[in-house]
Order: structure tokens, then C-alpha cells, then sequence
């Protein structure tokens, strides 16, 4: 069947392996099928895409319940490859250490590369391989952090970190039920992404813009990043860090003992 994505307007967008044809189909229209994905099974194949996120959203509600049980919030951290997610999570750990009881679910498609890097701060650390047994996911969804969440003592817990994997579309399309929903995004990335990838920009609360100290050095405009975010999420709200030397993690702090204990 190939990969596939649910979109905010309900768009289910599946990419067939073997080829690099597209097929968009509208679970709302499935009478256009036959005439655009090239496929007869068009109809079977959004049920069965319906029943997969569905299984999900019951799984993500699971977790979400799981963690509230236990007193713990949880956040959806998601972020383009590079853009400084597990950077800023070890100066996350490094500093809450004594204060807040953390826990993260490392996401990476392969490796323990990342995990290995929070390892030694104090904070229950449960990697998850979506390439080991789960067919290299590019994203993580509610089963697989059900999976991860095995490894960790929730109640022994404040906070969970979900450091989905790096990449900046599927992570937002998937609920793994988290209570919040944030993102790290690199100046270097440029100050267009909100409007060319808005499904994440979308649906997270807030967004770590990290590497400010390259500002100097990248054709980046904070203003013009600001207004094209303000057009998807006018809602979200900006962080600026710079995270390889610590500047303003301090208010990414601030926010988590915000969130903190909220569950």
C-alpha cells in the first residue's frame, strides 16, 4: 500500500513504493477515486487508510490517559533533521535536573546516536527505532509510543519529551498523545517554511526558533519568518535560542514548568 498522511481537510495522501507517483484522495469524496488515484481498489484503500488512523487516534487517547494517570504532561517535540531538537533537549535535561523528573521518548529512524546523547542526565530514556520492526517510519504514531512507553515508570515522572523523528511534515499528522505539541525550527532552514509546510506550523502551540546566533550569516528574517507563522498559527508562540550556547533556554524552561503538572 505504500505510505500515507492524513491532512487537516481530510486529505488522505498516500506514496506508492516503486514509483514516484502521488495519489491524493479525499476521504470526503470517495466517488473521485477512480478517476485520479489510477487504482480500481480506491474506495478499500481509504477504508483501510480510515480504519489505520482511527486505530490510532483510539491508541493516542490510550496514552494521553496513561500519561494524565500518572500526573504526567507529555510533549510532542518535532523538528526537520538538524534543526537542534536533541541539542536543546540535553541542555533541557542538563538544567531541570533536581527539579523536574524527565523522561523522553527517543524517535530516530535508525541508530542510538541521539538517545546515547541524553544518556547519564538524570532522565528515564526509552529509544524507539521506527526502522526495528516498524518499517522505518518517517514519524512516530500513537502504537509506537505505546511500545516505548513500556520502558518507562510513569509514575515516577513529571514530564515526557517525545522527540519525534526529524522531519518536518508526517510527525504533525499523527496524534501520539502528547498534550502539547511543539517544534524546534533552525534560522537556517529560511523564513519561507511556514507557508510551504504549514500542516506542522499548524497544529504546535510553540516554536523554539533556534541557531539565532547564526543570524549574522544566514539570509533569515525573524520579522518576515514571524509574519508568514502569524498567517498558518496565529496562535503560536516564538522562542528564540540559540541552544550550542545556551542562550534563551532559559524561557523554553520557563514554558515546560509552565506546562508542568497541568495534566
Amino acid at each position: 500500500m505504500g505510505r500515507f498522511h492524513r491532512h487537516d481537510d481530510g486529505t488522505i495522501h498516500t506514496h506508492d513504493h516503486g514509483d514516484h507517483d502521488h495519489d491524493h484522495t479525499h476521504d470526503h469524496h470517495p466517488h473521485d477515486v477512480g478517476d485520479h488515484s489510477g487504482y480500481d481498489t480506491g474506495a478499500e484503500r481509504i477504508d483501510v487508510l480510515e480504519a489505520i488512523f482511527d486505530e490510532n487516534d483510539r491508541k493516542a487517547e490510550a496514552n494521553r490517559a496513561a500519561f494524565s494517570a500518572a500526573g504526567v504532561v507529555a510533549v510532542n517535540l518535532m523538528s526537520s533533521p538538524g534543526a537542534g531538537k536533541t541539542t536543546l533537549l540535553r541542555r533541557t535535561l542538563e538544567l531541570l535536573r533536581g527539579e523536574l523528573r524527565c523522561g523522553v521518548v527517543e524517535g530516530d529512524i535508525a541508530t542510538s546516536l541521539d538517545a546515547d546523547r541524553l544518556s547519564g542526565l538524570g532522565a528515564q530514556v526509552s529509544l524507539l527505532n521506527t526502522g526495528a520492526g516498524f518499517g522505518g517510519e518517517c514519524h512516530l504514531d500513537a502504537p509506537m509510543v505505546a511500545h516505548a512507553l513500556v520502558a518507562l515508570d510513569l509514575d515516577a515522572l513529571d514530564l515526557v519529551i517525545i522527540e519525534n523523528v526529524g522531519n518536518l511534515v508526517c510527525p504533525a499528522e499523527f496524534d501520539v498523545g502528547a498534550h502539547h505539541k511543539a517544534m524546534v525550527f533552525s534560522v537556517t532552514e529560511g523564513d519561507d517554511k511556514p507557508l510551504k509546510y504549514p500542516v506542522m506550523f499548524a497544529a504546535v502551540e510553540l516554536v523554539v526558533l533556534n541557531k539565532t546566533d547564526l543570524l549574522p550569516y544566514v539570509d533569515f528574517s525573524e520579522a518576515q519568518f514571524a509574519a508568514n507563522l502569524q498567517m498558518i498559527n496565529p496562535d503560536a508562540k516564538i522562542i528564540r535560542t540559540a541552544a550550542t550556547i545556551g542562550d534563551g533556554v532559559v524561557d523554553w524552561l520557563d514554558w515546560l514548568r509552565g506546562i508542568a503538572g497541568t495534566a
